[in-house]
């Protein structure tokens, strides 16, 4: 699964595409795959990066890249929730929260990133290891997002969540690339 990059600096992978049907086996293992992958990729990504590069912002009025790495765990430790209740809960109303505000808290700026790397890295473990345990009927399961009032399929919210960690991994990268801070 390939992944564009366009000249968007807040989209350069482009808007989430979400299946209306299920997905089938194989799509699930490549999405599921990108879940798995993501810490190391983000690890990498960030590898060397100096504390005034990770202060940066992938774009103008933009999050800097250590808001990035912050709020990755931030966003998926509500997905893996998320994933949670909808598997034991009927169609349960999530929980939103202020992205921004979040990525304004004073942890963000005097933690070092290496935690929350390692945060991301335990959390896609556990995340990964249920969701590969999961029966087709269980893809199936939803829950509702108050803020856009939609439903959402087990299903969709992989392929959105697997969209995120890439959208995300493209700002830093993108960034890397224009700055030329690597050769």
């Amino acid at each position: 699964m390939e992944t564009p990059v366009t000249p968007d600096l807040r989209y350069p992978i482009g808007h989430p595409v979400l299946p209306d049907e299920a997905l089938d086996r194989g799509a699930r293992t490549a999405y599921l795959a990108h879940l798995a992958t993501l810490p190391d990729q983000v690890r990498a990504a960030v590898a060397g990066l100096t504390p005034e590069q990770l202060d940066t912002p992938y774009r103008p009025e933009g999050w800097t890249v250590r808001q990035v790495i912050h709020h990755l765990p931030d966003s998926h430790l509500n997905a893996y929730t998320r994933f949670r209740l909808a598997l034991t809960e009927e169609n349960p109303t999530i929980r939103p929260y202020n992205e921004a505000a979040w990525a304004e808290l004073p942890d963000v700026a005097t933690t070092p990133p290496a935690v929350s790397l390692a945060l991301l890295e335990a959390l896609h473990i556990r995340w990964v290891r249920l969701l590969r345990g999961l029966t087709d009927a269980q893809w199936q399961r939803t829950f509702l997002h108050p803020e856009s009032k939609r439903t959402y399929t087990l299903d969709q919210a992989l392929v959105l969540y697997s969209w995120h960690g890439r959208h995300h991994l493209a700002h830093i990268g993108s960034l890397v690339q224009r700055e030329g801070w690597r050769q």
